[in-house]
């Protein structure tokens, strides 16, 4: 198999891994300050307290294998979003501590200043996700040095915005049906209300977004008159937000959970079509994009990083089942909780 092609593909199952995941996390957090007493408060943050972490792995996993496999591009993409970088930093650092400290005091401004800090940091850190994503559709102003030659305006026009707002939305509607599946009483009744409005705020942003595309990012379907294959994933994907409200609809909660998934691995594998076989394109000339080939490592580095691969992503799978496992089932307030 080509060695470009394989970690090309690979990234792309880390990110869909990490949306997927994580992505109920964050959206959990979004959903916080909806939340009404302190115990349910609570009961919000220990729904996501055992896997959260174990959840960010796939991102660190997704940033090394970018370092090993794309050097030139781990370089460009960084300097580029240095200083969104560094907020995208102290928010998931933020969004770890606030769920640490929250509970350390009785205080009511104590615990209302942290849960403040999930809630902005959670938003904050998938707005700038779906920004970045937003640019990397657009271009990127990449000189032939490889260096951004831009300013940070350029990084935020209104189609990246849309873009993060349709982040936020996603991430919102995955939350909530992660949220009723490990709440139960009134809690879990409200709940399903939260399903329903942040599944419409979805589809409104999925369609909008889906038209900007088209209009503003005509390379994002090139790929698709190339490999005709690719409109089947589309298709897939339309069944699986068409399902999400007939799931929810039909009382299976699991069902719509597993849609709402398969939509977020399918928007990645779109987005990744979309892109290939560029990795950064540059938006000042395509004779300057950073793609597979041009900013690879060698073809040695290459395949001894596949080896490392191949050795060490079973025990990432085997330790995210085990531990959905062990906490699977509705979310309880104990003595070591949140």
């Amino acid at each position: 198999m080509d060695l470009n092609l394989f970690w090309f593909v690979l990234l792309g199952i880390l990110l869909a891994g990490y949306a997927i995941l994580d992505g109920f996390d964050l959206g959990v957090g979004i959903l916080h300050p909806f939340v009404r007493s302190d115990e349910e408060r609570r009961i919000v943050m220990n729904s996501i307290g055992p896997l959260w972490d174990g959840n960010e792995v796939w991102l660190v996993t997704f940033g090394g294998a970018m370092f090993a496999a794309y050097p030139e591009t781990y370089a460009t993409v960084f300097s580029t979003f240095y200083t969104a970088f560094m907020v995208l930093l102290i928010a998931l650092i933020l969004r770890a501590v606030s769920m640490e400290f929250r509970s350390k005091r009785e205080g009511q401004s104590w615990r209302k200043f942290w849960d403040f800090a999930f809630f902005l940091s959670s938003a904050l850190a998938t707005l700038l996700f779906g920004v970045a994503g937003g640019d990397a559709m657009l271009g990127i102003p990449i000189g032939p040095d490889k260096e951004f030659q831009g300013h940070f305006l350029d990084l935020v026009p209104p189609y990246a915005l849309l873009v993060g707002a349709f982040a936020l939305a996603t991430f919102a509607m995955h939350g909530a049906i992660f949220l009723y599946l490990k709440t139960e009483g009134d809690l879990q009744k409200r709940i399903h209300r939260w399903m329903w409005t942040t599944f419409g705020i979805f589809l409104v942003l999925y369609l909008m977004t889906t038209m900007l595309t088209w209009i503003e990012v005509p390379l994002a379907t090139q790929n698709f008159y190339h490999h005709p294959w690719v409109w089947a994933v589309v298709v897939l994907n339309i069944l699986a937000v068409a399902n999400i409200p007939r799931a929810i609809y039909l009382g299976y909660p699991g069902y719509a959970f597993v849609s709402s998934c398969a939509t977020i691995a399918a928007l990645t594998f779109l987005f990744g079509v979309a892109l290939f076989p560029n990795l950064v394109h540059s938006s000042l000339n395509p004779a300057w994009s950073l793609n597979v080939y041009n900013s690879a490592s060698s073809q040695k580095t290459l395949a001894i990083m596949r080896t490392i691969a191949f050795c060490g992503m079973p025990f990432v799978l085997a330790y995210s089942a085990s531990i959905y496992w062990i906490f699977r089932g509705k979310t309880k307030l104990g003595q070591f909780s949140y």
